[in-house]
């Protein structure tokens, strides 16, 4: 997997998540527009794919594995930042072959880039504590990891 087109297809993941909050539109509908009017570039089709379907499907597993950690319920967090959200506990609960760190770092990016000014913070204290209870044998595994 090269790393430039995987952010690039989370980040086109972003929109199309954050479209299909919003809208309600089906996700194949969405990759539709977004491969004819959008393209993803140079990104990773198959990793937007795999977002863009696999977070409906399991958006109440998704949404479970955040509540815990939210301050509010997910329907009042904001839609970018829900959208990233989202996202990254996918990747957390779905792909352990991305590095929890990764995860969390192309989350924060993409909350700095889409989200509300300091959502950035919101984002990266929510994930760290999903991948605590869900990637902690990899957390573990790192050298001097940090114990909360």
């Amino acid at each position: 997997m090269n790393p430039a087109g995987l952010s690039l297809a989370r980040r086109a993941a972003v929109q199309a998540i954050y479209q299909w909050q919003i809208t309600g539109l089906s996700p194949a509908e969405i990759e539709r527009q977004f491969f004819e009017e959008h393209g993803i570039g140079k990104g990773d089709p198959d990793t937007f794919k795999a977002l863009l379907h696999g977070i409906p499907e399991h958006v109440a597993r998704l949404d479970a594995a955040l509540a815990e950690y939210l301050d509010r319920p997910i329907a009042e967090v904001d839609p970018v930042e829900r959208a990233i959200l989202r996202i990254g506990a996918f990747e957390l609960l779905f792909r352990p072959q991305l590095p929890y760190r990764v995860v969390l770092n192309e989350a924060i990016k993409f909350a700095k880039e889409f989200g509300a000014e300091q959502g950035y913070r919101y984002v990266n204290g929510i994930l760290d504590r999903v991948a605590r209870q869900h990637r902690a044998l990899e957390i573990g595994a790192r050298p001097n990891a940090r114990r909360a």
